[in-house]
């Protein structure tokens, strides 16, 4: 279920909430919270792609860089 920033309207109080997109309506419906508007929280790669493949993707590419011919820019 996604998360969402909610703010109390009589208190000012931010609190983050797990919930439905029905639950949600109804906290949004009853009028004591709306909803902070963020933008969404990305995940991205630590460590390169190449680091993390199996011995054969790197047999390959180094296949691949001995067939390329002098002067290539592949880098493994």
């Amino acid at each position: 279920m996604p998360s969402y920033t909610m703010i109390n309207n009589k208190t000012g109080e931010e609190k983050e909430m797990i919930l439905s997109l029905a639950e949600r309506d109804q906290f949004l419906s009853s009028g004591e919270w709306k909803q902070k508007l963020t933008t969404a929280a990305f995940v991205s790669q630590t460590g390169s792609t190449i680091s993390k493949t199996s011995s054969g993707w790197k047999d390959l590419l180094g296949r691949i860089k001995k067939g390329s011919g002098k002067g290539n820019s592949i880098n493994l």
